[in-house]
């Protein structure tokens, strides 16, 4: 006979518990996003240190399809990671992700360059980077669903809204440390090995991060199941076997995932490259633009994420990515313009003028709401949309194969298709494409979940 469970009302719970659940969630998130993003951002710097220096445009085309492969790991970390999950719990699923992914972080900062090992230097790094990927792909599908697992019905878009945030604070923080040490250290220094300290600063960041989680306690819908002997023996077996859940899967993916991933990535991550690298404004000024727009427009992600719980999850996701396919051209044609009219060349980069920093600025921060417009709500869609027993698996599957095959690399396609093309504006049509895509199907299939009881 089966242990009796204890009751748990998760409409009832403390607003103080609940808080301390998303703190020790969302700090260690935070970090393991700064870790997988502090590879993007220095993908510039590092490409040289990595791939031959005769052709720099193809060490950091190199460099990103590299970090690309972080992104396409992520659904193999999601399988991976899933399992265990909804096998052995959430909590010791994601302390495990989270040593994973610093380890691999902490590591990049000692791997010899090319000039001293040759091939063997990106090799190294590619296997680290798939190993960040990996390990990415458990970390958000069990924080997610550990703090919705706690929130109240009424408000779940509202409290998993928070964790939706941290990967902007952990790219956030990455821009930050970047600009910090190349200040200290100068630029020369920090071109020349002073990026590595980023990397190494991981290791510190993480051990702090685990004795924090280390405390947590299990989720209680899943102690719930264990105690009452519910546990899926398979989750991914489970997780397919069932037509209507491949179906909400499927439907997930391309009704909400898709974009979502194309708009964060294309209005964060791909902008910063945008400005940096294609219209050539220098390196300082581009990551404090960007870190401006994350400034102001992070807290968006929990207003969206509110607003869901109002409105509904559907209206707000679609919403933002039908502005994305809308707006991003015209949005970067203008800060073509402004470089254009603003900046002035100085060797090979362009200083721009406070007017065209504060223009950029707000262009850039239009492209965050439509992002947490977009993201903001998707992990309380997700986890209301798959039952507990496999829910970390069925919802990390698609999550992380749409985030990480059509997402992720779209800064290294759209980066691409401006070379091969000769365009500044060739790789912007990428995510106006899947955003669109991903509307028509949403606006046709996707259910609406706000305000529903989580599924035993």
């Amino acid at each position: 006979m089966q242990e009796s469970a204890p009751i748990f009302d998760n409409n009832k719970i403390p607003v103080k518990k609940l808080w301390q659940v998303i703190i020790a969630s969302s700090v260690g998130t935070v970090i393991e996003w700064y870790d997988f993003y502090i590879f993007g951002s220095l993908s510039a710097i590092i490409s040289l240190s990595f791939f031959p220096k005769e052709d720099p445009t193809a060490a950091f085309i190199s460099t990103l399809a590299a970090f690309g492969a972080g992104f396409v790991a992520r659904p193999f970390g999601g399988v991976i990671f899933g399992r265990l999950g909804d096998r052995i719990g959430r909590k010791y699923t994601f302390l495990l992700t989270l040593l994973l992914m610093g380890g691999s972080t902490f590591a990049i900062a000692f791997i010899p360059s090319y000039s001293e090992i040759g091939l063997v230097a990106p090799a190294i790094l590619l296997l680290l980077r798939i190993i960040q990927g990996l390990a990415l792909g458990g970390e958000y599908g069990g924080a997610a669903t550990y703090v919705a697992e706690y929130a109240p019905d009424a408000e779940r878009g509202k409290y998993t809204a928070y964790i939706q945030t941290t990967a902007t604070l952990g790219f956030f923080v990455s821009i930050i440390v970047i600009l910090v040490s190349q200040n200290l250290m100068g630029d020369a220094v920090f071109r020349d090995w002073g990026w590595r300290v980023p990397f190494a600063l991981s290791g510190i960041l993480v051990i702090v991060s685990y004795f924090i989680r280390r405390n947590m306690h299990e989720s209680p819908l899943f102690s719930k199941l264990k105690a009452e002997g519910r546990l899926s023996e398979n989750p991914l077996k489970e997780a397919f076997a069932s037509k209507e859940n491949r179906r909400l899967m499927l439907v997930a993916m391309f009704g909400a995932i898709v974009g979502q991933g194309v708009v964060w990535h294309t209005g964060q991550f791909y902008a910063q490259i945008f400005i940096n690298k294609i219209l050539k404004v220098d390196f300082t000024t581009t990551n404090l633009i960007i870190a401006a727009s994350l400034v102001i427009g992070t807290p968006l992600f929990v207003y969206f994420g509110s607003l869901s719980d109002r409105i509904g999850r559907k209206k707000v996701m679609l919403g933002g990515m039908a502005l994305a396919a809308i707006f991003y051209y015209p949005l970067f044609a203008w800060m073509s313009d402004i470089v254009d009219q603003e900046g002035t060349l100085v060797g090979d980069a362009y200083f721009l003028t406070m007017t065209g920093k504060v223009q950029l600025a707000f262009i850039c921060t239009c492209l965050v709401t439509f992002a947490a417009m977009a993201y903001g709500p998707i992990a309380a869609f997700l986890v209301e949309l798959f039952p507990t027993k496999i829910r970390y698996t069925s919802l990390s599957i698609p999550y992380h194969f749409a985030n990480g095959v059509f997402g992720g690399c779209a800064p290294f396609v759209a980066t691409w298709l401006g070379a091969v093309t000769h365009s500044n504006f060739a790789g912007i049509f990428y995510p106006i494409a899947l955003a669109a895509i991903t509307v028509i199907v949403g606006v046709i299939y996707l259910p609406e979940t706000k305000g529903r009881a989580l599924m035993d």
